[in-house]
């Protein structure tokens, strides 16, 4: 029933809000259908608070759901997915809003799909395929590029022209595979391993176009994603545009936006590099002609240091400290040997003083006998004895005739 009311017997909030609850409560739970567009897990709640997006008006409505309910799903619910959800309104009167109250979520159409994708990205992701320590660095300068594409497809044509365009003397060894549909997966599969093989190829590039969700499945396929991990060349995902992201660009070792990105990517650009050769250039002609101009200072400081501007000086000084050391040597051993002969001098005096002729030039003489014996007494002598009497150049030699003994 209709609430009376008027002018001068208005009703207050809380009966309008009252009205409001009771007529929305007899709507009944429902059946709807719609994206999520935000999803909010808070901490020590048992409930998760969703938004739900009309598909064609801008229209959204809050949704909860318990905990439970939510963990249980047998695809996860992500932001995007289109739902079908069997839910009751509820309105709260306290804070004046409207929200549904979830007793059953079912993915549907392209919501599915995404979380069917996204499922498979969580399980790889567990399995290390996504890590970044796999990732393998790019060749500088590739001699040989293979290229996985549609046969003369515009990312064929981007790939080709802006790599040449880049690095004139790049070659190409393109594996040609369906880019869509049902045997997508399988000959791209193909393209890669064939490449992979070649050991003249560098990097892989796999190029595609953009597209739907659907047209790009191929690049998420899970049997592709393990052949480009296990891949022993280099890989360079290039499926899309910009917002477009198949699981092949995770496990790449190289992700590029477009074709064209994957073009400026895997080759250098020749005017830049011929730049940045010029610059190293200058820089070690720099370097070089820095330390050329050092060392030949430190060459022009040597030489100006006078043992090495005039080298004769230090001789000269060392040859007069030479003549004043001969000099020094000169008197001290003239002085040794003067004193040397000073004292062989007294010595010889002293020798002179003490030697027998000295005495016997003094007139002193020996007299021996005829057996040499020295006389010292004339008892010892018998008439006509022969002597021999020792003077101080000579001998005499005489014959006793007669002896007189002298008394003090």
């Amino acid at each position: 029933m209709a609430l009376e009311t008027s002018l001068e017997k208005p009703a207050p909030v809380r009966a309008i809000a009252n009205a409001l609850a009771g007529w929305i409560d007899r709507l009944g739970a429902v059946w709807v259908e719609g994206q999520v567009t935000q999803i909010s897990r808070r901490p020590g709640l048992a409930t998760v608070f969703m938004t739900l997006r009309d598909s064609v008006a801008d229209i959204s409505v809050p949704v909860t759901c318990s905990r439970v309910l939510f963990d249980g799903l047998p695809t996860p619910v992500t932001e995007g997915a289109s739902v079908v959800i069997h839910a009751r309104p509820s309105y709260y009167a306290n804070r004046g809003s409207l929200s549904l109250n979830a007793r059953e979520i079912r993915m549907v159409g392209l919501g599915e799909l995404l979380a069917r994708l996204e499922r498979r990205r969580q399980l790889l992701a567990a399995e290390g395929l996504f890590a970044q320590e796999r990732k393998r660095r790019l060749p500088a300068v590739p001699r040989r590029i293979g290229l996985v594409t549609a046969p003369h497809s515009a990312a064929e044509h981007d790939v080709l022209e802006h790599a040449t365009r880049r690095w004139p003397a790049v070659a190409f060894t393109p594996a040609y595979a369906a880019m869509q549909g049902q045997r997508s997966a399988e000959e791209v599969i193909e393209a890669v391993r064939r490449l992979d093989a070649d050991p003249e190829v560098d990097v892989i590039v796999i190029a595609r176009g953009g597209g739907s969700v659907e047209d790009l499945l191929p690049f998420s396929d899970e049997g592709l994603i393990r052949v480009v991990a296990a891949a022993r060349t280099p890989v360079v995902s290039a499926i899309g545009h910009e917002p477009d992201s198949p699981l092949l660009d995770l496990v790449a070792d190289v992700r590029a936006s477009t074709p064209t990105d994957a073009a400026k990517l895997v080759v250098p650009d020749m005017a830049q590099e011929r730049v940045m050769v010029e610059r190293a250039r200058d820089a070690l002609r720099r370097a070089v002609r820095h330390r050329l101009d050092r060392e030949q200072a430190q060459l022009d400081a040597l030489r100006a240091r006078p043992a090495l501007a005039h080298p004769g000086s230090m001789i000269d000084a060392r040859l007069d400290e030479v003549a004043d050391w001969r000099s020094r040597i000169r008197r001290q051993l003239e002085w040794q040997l003067d004193r040397a002969a000073d004292d062989l001098d007294h010595r010889r005096a002293r020798v002179r003083a003490l030697s027998p002729l000295a005495t016997l030039r003094r007139g002193y003489a020996v007299v021996q006998d005829a057996e040499g014996h020295v006389v010292s007494s004339v008892a010892d002598i018998a008439p006509d004895a022969p002597l021999s009497v020792r003077v101080a150049d000579g001998r005499i030699h005489v014959t006793a005739t007669t002896t007189e003994e002298i008394h003090d």
